[in-house]
């Protein structure tokens, strides 16, 4: 066992005299210490109760023999960093995540571990960590919000940004809003709907690293701490049959994954997260797998925000493994032999799952679009790529030609939206806020939320070099790259110049000659660093493009 190292032995009774001070018996030590990492704290929803689950994950690691030995990460709640300069701090603090993760797990030589997140950032990057340790590890979240209720729709907390903009275009009023404000969140757990967070968490199932149900039991469910439970008692398992993450995370288990995200119509962001995870497993995941998985994947799932039905009904017709199974039906779709973390083989855990509505989960024979959720788009305006939400797209906006109107910051953009000066037709240019140039590639909400807000997401497109929240619907595409930071085409657009875009035909591209895009590259300036110090100014130099998603130098 790898904690021998710290309490087996005459030469170690100094460690064990510290784990002594803490209460630890010899019995306890004589067991296999499983690290339980979480995130807990009183910032993030998502994050505030996952105390119960870490309590329901050690008494699994009891009930199974294992000594629990509980520490804490970080976390940032992406909506209360939107919109201002917290949000710069918000991808980049999932290298943070998994560097923190990686020096307990090493520092303290845990035999297994179970970690614990729920939002954005902290699952990719306990994932990471999860994959670069390679020690027997099961993750398990804290599961989806409920979806909130006004006037007798379903809200979320994008409902209340939008609603900023509705007030702005007076189609709502401040009482309203603040009554929409009341009762959007209604209780803990990963905003509802599936955004980025509920995006990873599913993933992390279909991925085959969280025991079924990980992605949707709704956080406030018994059933919730009874799979915190069940997570204690498999890393166990894992440990005694010697399963690691990397035997479980295959390149069939990213593909297997991929499909799933196409089938929900998950966040852009999965297009950042999970080729990062890949490459901590040795799985090289290139940015077009994620097309030809696309085209071979119909999307069977209408989900907040692009579509209907919340997380919750998604539960209830049977959840992810609901969704797999029923992509068993669909050419090459699923690799049934990969392991998971039950210590038994997908096509094992399928043989429970079944659809229990076939509204909610649509057969792949009748599905809501024949291709999935996400595309990626390339041209002279994005050499590298750029991602874009396809499912939550209105139909008449799959296809967009207008004029651009530039600004070289959210801040810029957001004001001339609010102001009414964006007219239908136009196509929103946001640079300068990629991995390098933002830095920390800001996702933003608030103009897209603003564009729908105002009544233009049927007739305006918004495109940037950083990124969108899960939360996002309408023609935005992001994660253009190069980005403009880095010289790309993007930092070369003048307002007026015509853009075009050809979703269906994975195409983007500004209707100028490779003449004309070379002078103004010769003119072009790389601009000042906004952040000079700290944290986000070391990250700004080491980080790679959103193409690659947005990893470290090596």
């Amino acid at each position: 066992m790898r904690s021998h190292a710290v309490t087996k032995g005459l030469e170690r009774a100094p460690h064990r005299s510290l784990f002594k001070a803490m209460g630890y018996t010899n019995e306890e030590l004589s067991r296999p210490l499983i690290g339980v990492c979480h995130a807990q704290n009183e910032i993030i929803p998502g994050h505030f109760d996952l105390n119960k689950i870490v309590d329901s994950v050690k008494t699994g690691v009891r009930m199974a023999g294992g000594t629990p030995v509980a520490f804490g990460t970080i976390g940032v709640c992406d909506g209360i960093a939107m919109g201002h300069t917290g949000m710069k701090y918000s991808l980049c603090s999932r290298e943070i995540i998994a560097d923190s993760v990686e020096i307990m797990g090493m520092a303290h030589p845990f035999d297994a571990m179970v970690l614990i997140p729920n939002c954005d950032k902290i699952v990719p990057g306990m994932l990471m960590a999860m994959l670069r340790l390679n020690i027997p590890a099961v993750m398990v979240s804290g599961g989806p919000m409920l979806t909130g209720r006004y006037h007798g729709e379903n809200v979320h907390l994008v409902s209340v940004f939008e609603g900023v903009g509705k007030v702005k275009a007076n189609t709502m009023s401040l009482d309203e809003l603040e009554e929409l404000e009341e009762n959007a969140c209604p209780g803990c757990g990963s905003c509802a709907g599936m955004f980025t967070a509920n995006s990873m968490n599913c993933l992390t199932e279909a991925l085959g690293l969280g025991l079924p149900g990980n992605g949707t039991i709704p956080a406030v469910h018994a059933n919730r701490q009874r799979l915190a439970k069940h997570a204690g008692m498999a890393v166990m398992n894992l440990f005694h049959e010697d399963i690691r993450p990397r035997d479980i995370a295959t390149t069939e288990a990213f593909e297997n994954a991929m499909a799933v995200d196409m089938a929900l119509g998950c966040s852009t962001n999965t297009v950042l997260h999970v080729p990062a995870i890949a490459k901590e497993a040795g799985v090289d995941l290139p940015l077009e797998t994620f097309n030809k998985v696309s085209k071979r994947v119909p999307h069977i799932c209408s989900l907040i925000p692009g579509g209907t039905h919340s997380m919750q009904q998604l539960y209830e017709a049977g959840g992810v493994q609901a969704v797999m199974n029923e992509l068993l039906d669909s050419q090459d779709s699923l690799n049934q032999q990969v392991m998971t973390v039950t210590g038994h083989t997908l096509g094992e855990n399928l043989k429970k799952a079944q659809v229990r509505d076939s509204e909610i989960i649509r057969p792949v024979s009748n599905p809501y679009h024949k291709v999935g959720g996400i595309a990626v788009l390339y041209g002279n305006l994005a050499p590298d790529g750029a991602v874009v939400k396809q499912s939550a797209v209105a139909e008449e906006m799959l296809t967009h030609t207008g004029p651009a109107r530039v600004y070289n910051s959210e801040e810029e953009a957001q004001a001339a939206i609010l102001g009414n000066a964006i007219n239908p037709g136009d196509v929103v240019v946001i640079r300068y806020c990629g991995p390098k140039g933002g830095p920390g590639m800001p996702e933003m909400l608030s103009p897209t939320s603003a564009i729908i807000g105002m009544g233009l997401g049927t007739s305006v497109a918004l495109l940037t070099d950083g990124r969108f929240s899960g939360g996002t619907q309408g023609a935005c595409i992001g994660h253009i790259s190069p980005e403009a930071a880095n010289g790309g085409p993007i930092g070369l657009i003048e307002e007026g110049d015509i853009i075009t875009i050809d979703i269906p035909n994975n195409t983007l591209k500004v209707e100028l000659d490779d003449a004309t895009l070379a002078t103004r590259r010769e003119a072009w300036q790389e601009p000042k660093a906004k952040i000079t110090t700290g944290y986000v100014a070391r990250y700004a130099k080491m980080v790679t493009s959103g193409a690659t998603g947005a990893v470290l130098k090596d």
